[in-house]
């Protein structure tokens, strides 16, 4: 049960993007089409997990039993930057397709401070490993689902009557905080 709660905590209720703010630029970024968001939302989901798994691994085995905690921005930023490029270079040999669908995005997520974020948070509360995998694959979710609802939302802003003040980041943002508020509403499914 108390698996079911993180999950649900972390992909509606203590949204990564809406809740905490983290991976704004992306958000604002590649949001802007349907296609795009999908594809962001599918590196960031796979990043995400990856890079997890490997900084609690580090985190709990290296940085926690040396006391070394301190280390543990500079470690988790050379990690997810190393996972990233490593991710990139091996898609680039094996898939080429896969490779061309999120070659793009997988430079982006290297300074996606949501993937650090989650990396950091799952570090603070000292998950268990499985509590991990679920607390990163619902962050990731919830960051996907934040990112392509508010994708839809802004192609059917470009074809509505917005004035000409409120176009572009501002509405954007307006949008951003009531989709933060709609997310609010979760709450009380995680009490």
């Amino acid at each position: 049960m108390d698996l079911i709660y993180l999950a649900i905590s972390a992909t509606f209720v203590n949204n990564i993007l809406l809740a905490q703010y983290l991976g704004n630029c992306p958000f604002l970024g590649v949001s802007k089409k349907l296609g795009t968001a999908v594809g962001m939302a599918a590196a960031i989901l796979f990043v995400t997990i990856l890079a997890s798994v490997f900084t609690w691994s580090v985190f709990t085995y290296i940085l926690k039993p040396y006391k070394l905690e301190f280390l543990q921005t500079l470690t988790f930023i050379l990690i997810i930057a190393s996972l990233v490029q490593l991710v990139e270079i091996i898609l680039k040999k094996k898939s080429r397709a896969l490779y061309n669908a999120l070659g793009v995005y997988l430079a982006l997520i290297t300074t996606n401070c949501a993937v650090m974020g989650v990396a950091l948070l799952i570090a603070k509360n000292e998950l268990s490993f499985i509590a991990m995998l679920v607390f990163s694959s619902a962050s990731a979710i919830g960051y996907g689902l934040a990112l392509i609802l508010f994708a839809g939302i802004r192609e059917r802003l470009v074809l509505s009557a917005v004035p000409q003040s409120m176009q572009g980041t501002a509405i954007a943002l307006v949008t951003a905080g009531i989709m933060a508020l709609a997310f609010m509403g979760f709450q009380g499914m995680a009490s």
